[in-house]
Order: structure tokens, then C-alpha cells, then sequence
């Protein structure tokens, strides 16, 4: 039984590997070679021979990958759009943020002082 990997099983080689797998059974299931989809996506043949192996791969590489095999959609599906609720627009005053901050309550509750820990 193939069990799926939760979030803390996932490491960027366990990731790579998966990925690597999964192209190379879509690639197969489609009746592609490898070299007819390295020349569609614009990539070398060792690049898509490494890809498919887990190894590591730039990027661009993996997204001229996706297009090529036409699931470019599902890897912007892949991370969430994350769309401002109206209340958050408002106490905004219609600006959207470029940055995040840490909550207070993340701040230390100590008062600050300095480290040598001397009175003067």
C-alpha cells in the first residue's frame, strides 16, 4: 500500500525524489521519449535524465517541464491564491501588504536591557 508523505516527512530530496518520479510516469503514460520532451521543453537530455532521477534542478528547468507536458496549471494550483477578505481591505485602507510582522505576541516579554547585565 503506497501511503502519502505528510509535511513532516517531506525533505527537498524526498520532494525532488517524488517529483522526478511522477514527470517520468506522465512522460511514459503519454508515450513520450526523453529526448522528443527535452527538445519540446528547450532543456538537455542530461537535464531531464537528472530531473526524472530526483536530482536537483533549477526552476525554469521544472517549469519548462510542466509546459511542455501540459500541467503548467496544476503547479500554479499548487500554491494557493491568497485573496484579501473585505474587513482586511478596510483596516488596511485599501492598501495590500508587501511584508510581513511579527505578531506581539511573538515579541520577548522581558523589558529590554543590555547584556552584560550591569546597572550604571
Amino acid at each position: 500500500m503506497d501511503t502519502k508523505p505528510t509535511h513532516r516527512d517531506l525533505t527537498s530530496r524526498t520532494l525532488r525524489a517524488e517529483l522526478g518520479r511522477r514527470l517520468a510516469t506522465l512522460r511514459l503514460a503519454r508515450n513520450v521519449t526523453q529526448r522528443a520532451l527535452a527538445e519540446d521543453a528547450g532543456i538537455g537530455l542530461g537535464t531531464l535524465r537528472r530531473i526524472e532521477a530526483g536530482q536537483p534542478a533549477s526552476l525554469d528547468n521544472l517549469l519548462r517541464l510542466a509546459i511542455a507536458l501540459d500541467v503548467a496549471d496544476g503547479v500554479l494550483n499548487a500554491v494557493p491564491t491568497q485573496e484579501i477578505r473585505p474587513i482586511e481591505r478596510v483596516d488596511s485602507r485599501g492598501r495590500e501588504r508587501r511584508r510581513a510582522r511579527p505578531r506581539k505576541t511573538d515579541l520577548p516579554k522581558e523589558p529590554w536591557s543590555w547584556a552584560d547585565g550591569t546597572d550604571d
